[in-house]
C-alpha cells in the first residue's frame, strides 16, 4: 500500500511540474510577444507605417499555436481523439476480433 501512495504522489508531483512548466511558458511567451509588439509599435510610429500588418505578428501568432499545443498536452485537451474515442476504437476492435473468431470456429 506504501508503494501506491507513493507512485500516487509522484505521480501528482509530475502532472504540477507540468502545469508549472506551463504557465512559465505562458508567461515568458507574453512577456516576450509584449516587447517585441511594443518595439515594433513605436517603430511603425516613427516611421508613419501601420502597425497592423500580418508580419508584425508571426512571432506571436506561431509561438501561440505550439503554447495551445502545450496546454493542451498538459490539461488533456483533444477535441478530436478524446479518451472517448480512444475506448470506442478499442472496443471496435474487440468486437471485430470476436465476431471473427466466431466466424472460424
Amino acid at each position: 500500500m506504501e508503494n501506491y501512495e507513493q507512485e500516487k504522489f509522484n505521480r501528482a508531483k509530475k502532472r504540477v511540474g507540468e502545469m508549472k512548466g506551463f504557465y512559465i511558458h505562458l508567461m515568458v511567451y507574453i512577456l516576450v510577444n509584449l516587447f517585441i509588439l511594443v518595439n515594433i509599435y513605436l517603430a511603425t510610429l516613427k516611421d508613419g507605417e501601420s502597425f497592423w500588418k500580418l508580419g508584425h505578428f508571426f512571432t506571436a501568432i506561431f509561438w501561440g499555436l505550439g503554447l495551445l499545443f502545450h496546454g493542451a498536452h498538459v490539461f488533456n485537451l483533444n477535441p478530436f481523439f478524446g479518451k472517448n474515442w480512444e475506448e470506442k476504437q478499442i472496443q471496435k476492435y474487440i468486437d471485430k476480433d470476436k465476431k471473427d473468431a466466431e466466424k472460424y470456429r
